[in-house]
């Protein structure tokens, strides 16, 4: 069963029409000390975004495999990113930024966490220069798109993913969608303001309404990516291309292991985003796994 904050939040997105409006963020690049701080204590891993970090997990485990090399595009302190490559120690990895202050971040995280097989590149995500046609295995960007100022950049960033991107590469990518009601938005925002720093609350909420619109987002896809992967949309959207690899039954264990330690409200969240995304197509075979075990044991 969904909680009781997305069940409501389903309901009145499915009956109430459009009255929300979509804001870009008031910073473009996050680079001032003290918000680059507050942010990635709140979002490290044993944070309130951990649920998201493993489902994230979950999906890209399908579309990476040994011996490619995988761009993390908008990768920040590398909290997933450092997930990510934990897990998949055969990959090599590259995590895209524009933020000094945020890749400073990222750089100390990975060496703290003993991590070799990530690099970070300095960049602007709409134009990846550095990049030569056809060369990168796989991408993948967890809920960063909606940073972008306007659908123009989106474009172009889905150009250079194609651009870039070999034949048959893995792709997934993840963001919010824009929520009809700036009710829902609040209610989402300030769901965890007691456990977070305020400025983590306040980033959440200026994200929720920064959120590109799915009408908006699904006609640039489709445009550019189609080839690519399959569209996918709940309360959030993603693309996704078709499985490269059947997961390992060791990293699935891992995945599990991660789940099950999860606190009570966590389980929660995953449980929210395994059966929000179903509804709209898109399974986690691991996690899905894991959470209908779960719903056995507590079903009398």
């Amino acid at each position: 069963m969904p909680s009781p904050l997305v069940a409501k939040a389903f309901l009145r997105e499915l009956f109430s029409t459009r009255t929300a409006e979509r804001r870009p963020e008031p910073d473009l690049v996050m680079d001032a000390p003290d918000k680059v701080e507050a942010y990635t204590r709140a979002g490290r891993e044993d944070g309130v975004m951990q649920a998201l970090y493993l489902y994230n997990c979950a999906q890209i485990a399908e579309v990476i495999k040994p011996g490619d090399t995988v761009v993390d595009l908008g990768c920040g302190p590398a909290t997933q990113l450092g997930m990510v490559a934990r897990l998949n120690p055969d990959i090599q990895f590259i995590g895209v930024d524009l933020s000094d202050e945020m890749l400073n971040k990222a750089h100390t995280y990975t060496r703290k966490q003993g991590l070799s097989n990530i690099q970070f590149r300095q960049e602007d995500i709409t134009r990846l220069s550095s990049f030569p046609d056809n060369s990168v295995d796989a991408f993948m960007s967890t809920v960063v798109l909606h940073h972008l100022p306007d659908t123009q950049a989106l474009e172009q960033t889905f150009m250079q993913i194609d651009r870039i991107l070999k034949p048959g590469g893995g792709l997934y990518l993840v963001d919010f969608g824009h929520l009809k009601s700036e009710q829902s938005i609040r209610d989402f925002a300030y769901q965890y303001a007691d456990r977070q720093a305020e400025l983590f609350t306040l980033d959440y909420l200026y994200s929720l309404q920064a959120a590109f619109w799915p009408d908006d987002f699904k006609h640039l896809y489709q445009k550019h990516l189609s080839a690519r992967g399959v569209f996918y949309q709940t309360f959030m959207m993603a693309i996704k291309s078709p499985a490269r690899r059947k997961t390992p039954e060791h990293l699935n264990q891992q995945l599990r292991q991660i789940h099950s330690a999860m606190p009570d409200y966590h389980q929660t969240d995953i449980n929210d985003l395994i059966n929000f995304f179903r509804l709209g197509g898109l399974k986690c075979n691991p996690l899905t796994i894991r959470a209908n075990r779960a719903a056995a044991l507590l079903t009398p």
